[in-house]
């Protein structure tokens, strides 16, 4: 190869290293420039983010997210950052913030390899069991007991993998119903036409404490999966990834997290200041003494 031909390899690699950087995402360069970061929330995913009404978000994640907003505007030295809410599904939110429309998505995501070959995930905060809460008269007290009968879950959501999982495993006469969101889902259940539903410990457990009658429903024992939720980013972005997950550790070993969880979990909570009575179980202990961001797979391993 000549000295012409070197120079251009040379220049045509560097152009290529160049064009993959600038095809990375760049968050931060985004909320400086516009001063403004975008917030995928959720209406209705129990207390760790839902709706008050009118365009307000608020919940155990989402107030995560605010001291990470904080602390970014703070490291961009922004006098102002103006926060937009997006709500998103459990159909959309991974291309949501694939497409940059969100910045961070804080709603109930469970971090999985699969979607960790899409996004990314801070570390966990919360770790979930999924459950099924059926009517407490039903007779129902086991998941085996579900055969037959009408089981919901939420379109896009982990739980419709873990119902088709329990069909092939012996229920296969369950008859699936898919509802668009987890309050759809929840008045399947509540309306009769559903006998269980099937979600986030947490989701039902709000749900539950919310509905006009809570001693009519209770959750089954079992659990189908335990699952560690996060708040996702976009992939490739290291810089975003390292302000997020710096002031994601803090919360965690600081004892900010678990005193963030008694007022979402163990303490009355808007709009109807009743309490979803949901102690953090010892995975979520964990998570806040070792922040990680291993994906589900690591914990069925456990």
């Amino acid at each position: 190869m000549n000295t012409t031909m070197a120079l251009q390899a040379s220049m045509l690699a560097t152009a290529f290293m160049a064009s993959a950087a600038c095809a990375q995402s760049d968050v931060l360069k985004k909320v400086k420039d516009t001063g403004a970061i975008t917030i995928g929330v959720r209406d209705s995913s129990g207390a760790m983010s839902f709706t008050t009404g009118t365009g307000r978000y608020t919940g155990f994640h989402v107030e995560v997210c605010g001291r990470i907003v904080s602390d970014i505007q703070a490291a961009l030295k922004l006098d102002k950052l103006q926060v937009n809410y997006q709500v998103v599904t459990p159909a959309n939110r991974i291309a949501l913030v694939k497409n940059g429309t969100v910045d961070l998505e804080c709603g109930t995501t469970t971090n999985n390899e699969a979607r960790q070959k899409e996004v990314a995930f801070a570390p966990t905060l919360y770790v979930e069991g999924v459950r099924a809460a059926v009517v407490a008269d039903s007779g129902v007290t086991r998941l085996d007991q579900l055969g037959g009968k009408a089981v919901a879950a939420t379109t896009g959501s982990t739980s419709v993998q873990l119902l088709r999982k329990l069909k092939r495993a012996g229920s296969n006469d369950i008859k699936e119903l898919l509802a668009k969101d987890n309050a759809e889902g929840f008045l399947l259940l509540e309306s009769g036409r559903a006998d269980a539903f099937v979600a986030d410990g947490q989701i039902l457990a709000t749900a539950i404490s919310q509905s006009r009658t809570p001693s009519r429903y209770q959750l089954l024992n079992e659990v189908l999966s335990v699952e560690p939720i996060a708040i996702m980013i976009p992939k490739d972005d290291p810089a975003f990834k390292k302000q997020v997950d710096t002031t994601v550790t803090r919360l965690a070993t600081s004892g900010e997290a678990a005193r963030l969880y008694d007022k979402w979990f163990m303490q009355p909570i808007p709009p109807s200041n009743l309490t979803v009575h949901l102690p953090p179980n010892d995975a979520t202990k964990a998570a806040w003494a070792q922040p990680n961001n291993q994906p589900l797979e690591a914990y069925q391993e456990k």
